[in-house]
């Protein structure tokens, strides 16, 4: 694998990280059809755990088995897969090598309460990852709710021994408790998640893309004051990117609720023209039928290539 003069940058951003870990960040930016171009396209199908199999799958029932997304991600040239132990280990033998992996390492239910409260239950092991051949470990943080330090401390620990046998930490960075809903997509929270999981020494940093909406009244004063430009899509993923060590750390921008393709690809032009590193897109493509599916990621591609 020759590694390209954009990713060996990227890669040098990471100062504290051993070989091998640069390794597995380099095997997914080489990967696929973005491969080298310092920017990805991430499926991850945790939406079981998170929703439940009929909200996620029952539009199409193709999705309930866990080898129609493995190869999905594959057929699509995406940079990984990422998903719960039991969805990595149904494919594992079939699909070994075939794409990077993440191990989603947490999750949570919605048959449960939320709100301030907002947790989720540690459902994989370093041990596993390893096991199973992944390239990083995914972990969901809730900055705002009551859980957020313990969580934190839950991911400093899974972190560093990840780090120890050469794995990458992807961290899902979502705001939640504590805060109105138009607060959990809020520019200044967004950021504010951002930065804690770049602090936590998150490799790739996963957050939803943010509104102009400014949910602090003392983080407001400090946007209005320094005139920080919220006002176009663009210019909050280039705030986000500030927001991760002036781009020294990567981010990508979730798909969100199930929108129109026209909504999906102008969100990635605002990605790819604010400096993100990329989508990290799953119920706007796996609710879909598959040929349609493959028609959006490849367009997708197009878009991050700077061909659409």
């Amino acid at each position: 694998m020759k590694i390209t003069s954009k990713v060996k940058k990227i890669l040098s951003n990471y100062e504290s990280d051993c070989p091998g870990t640069k390794a597995n960040l380099a095997r997914i930016l080489m990967q696929g059809k973005l491969g080298g171009t310092g920017k990805m396209i991430i499926l991850p199908v945790d939406q079981g755990f998170e929703h439940g199999p009929g909200r996620s799958f029952a539009i199409n029932p193709a999705a309930y088995d866990p080898f129609y997304h493995h190869q999905m991600a594959i057929d699509a040239g995406l940079s990984a897969f990422a998903a719960p132990l039991g969805m990595l280990e149904a494919g594992a033998d079939t699909f070994a090598g075939a794409i990077p992996t993440i191990l989603k390492i947490n999750s949570s239910m919605s048959l449960l309460p939320g709100g301030d409260d907002a947790d989720q239950a540690v459902t994989g092991s370093v041990a596993d990852a390893l096991r199973l051949g992944c390239s990083a470990i995914g972990y969901t943080i809730y900055p705002g709710s009551n859980q957020t330090l313990e969580m934190l401390e839950e991911l400093r620990e899974l972190s560093e021994e990840a780090k120890s046998c050469g794995l990458a930490v992807v961290v899902w960075s979502y705001a939640r408790g504590n805060m109105s809903k138009d607060g959990e997509t809020a520019i200044d929270t967004i950021s504010y998640g951002a930065h804690v999981a770049a602090l936590m020494g998150a490799h790739i940093i996963k957050v939803k893309l943010p509104t102009d909406f400014l949910e602090n009244p003392e983080a407001k004063k400090e946007y209005v004051s320094q005139k920080v430009d919220i006002s176009t899509q663009r210019t909050r993923v280039g705030h986000v990117v500030q927001a991760c060590f002036k781009g020294r750390r990567m981010v990508v921008f979730s798909g969100g609720n199930a929108k129109d393709v026209n909504g999906v690809y102008q969100d990635a032009r605002d990605i790819r023209d604010g400096g993100g590193n990329g989508s990290i897109i799953g119920r706007n493509a796996f609710r879909r039928p598959r040929e349609e599916a493959m028609k959006m990621l490849e367009t997708l591609v197009k878009i991050y290539q700077g061909k659409m």
